[in-house]
């Protein structure tokens, strides 16, 4: 997969997307407990204001402490061919404070080749998928690790790859990274299609050595399906997760789906569709939750879209 933004006609809006295929029906979302602390059902689904354009958005995520919002974007102003997919960052001075202007990563995050899926971290860094050059496959994104230091600038490295034992990238393409803190160690989550490019995406984990390096991934069997498992994103205290999915029993593409557990010792629950208060016929993409647990956000057909609870 050589870009991961898709942009139909504004005249086609009302119908189904075609980026992946079409499924059926879902389940309807109910408040969640997690590990004693309660949370309402998701609410009324609205536009990021300020965020979208007539180009293509998604991968949106915030940073740590909610006032930044990172965003992948083929919109003009960004890099060029051969791939134009870029990382953007608004800000915003509080929590229901508007958004900034966008503010383009520039280079060495970004590069003319596609660059998405941004996952902020705590002291100025940032997990991001990339499809430049010297990756682990030919074409397929892989995860960089970012760190912006005030002085130097951007520094990336590449994870290493899973061929040979040096990191969690495989042959095929990764998507969607999300990293959590637990007692039982540093986790990164991911999706990918593996060793099989082109196959369906499932959600793997690996675990980060002594060294910072991460290990060779496994899959997140209670998590995936035979259809794609894709871009999942655990909420910081390990208890909760989404990701989307085309699994049977949705509404027509990619889907929002959460599971929990009761401890980050404990395996997930089965998968459950998020409903229609936050799934349509089109294709929810790369949800992601605020640290405090209390905002959703996902990409819609293009367009970047939160709920709050």
């Amino acid at each position: 997969m050589s870009a991961f933004l898709h942009r139909r006609p504004r005249s086609a809006r009302a119908g189904p997307a075609r980026v992946l295929p079409i499924v059926a029906a879902a389940l309807l979302i109910v408040p969640a407990s997690v590990a004693g602390k309660s949370y309402d059902a998701w609410g009324a689904v609205v536009p990021e204001v300020g965020v979208n354009t007539a180009a293509a958005e998604g991968c949106p995520i915030e940073s740590p402490d909610g006032l930044s919002l990172y965003i992948a974007s083929n919109r003009a102003g960004g890099t060029a061919t051969p791939d134009p997919n870029d990382i953007w960052v608004f800000h915003r001075e509080s929590i229901d404070g508007p958004w900034g202007p966008a503010e383009n990563l520039g280079q060495p995050v970004n590069s003319t080749f596609a660059d998405f899926c941004p996952t902020p971290l705590r002291g100025k860094a940032l997990l991001f998928v990339s499809t430049r050059p010297g990756g682990c496959g030919t074409g397929t994104g892989d995860i960089y690790l970012g760190r912006n230091n005030p002085t130097h600038g951007w520094s990336i490295q590449h994870l290493g790859c899973a061929a040979d034992g040096s990191g969690p990238n495989f042959p095929g393409g990764e998507f969607g990274p999300s990293l959590v803190e637990t007692a039982e160690g540093t986790f990164l989550f991911f999706s990918s299609d593996g060793f099989t490019p082109g196959g369906p995406q499932d959600i793997y984990m690996s675990r980060q050595l002594g060294d910072g390096s991460f290990a060779p991934a496994t899959a997140v069997t209670e998590l995936n399906s035979g259809a794609s498992d894709f871009m999942p994103n655990v909420r910081k205290d390990g208890l909760e997760i989404v990701f989307n999915s085309n699994r049977a029993g949705g509404f027509g593409g990619q889907d929002v789906y959460t599971s929990t557990r009761a401890s980050t010792a404990d395996p997930w629950s089965a998968p459950v569709n998020l409903g229609p208060a936050i799934n349509t016929a089109g294709n929810e993409t790369r949800s992601s939750l605020s640290w405090d647990g209390a905002r959703l956000h996902f990409g819609r057909d293009s367009e970047i879209y939160v709920s709050t609870r």
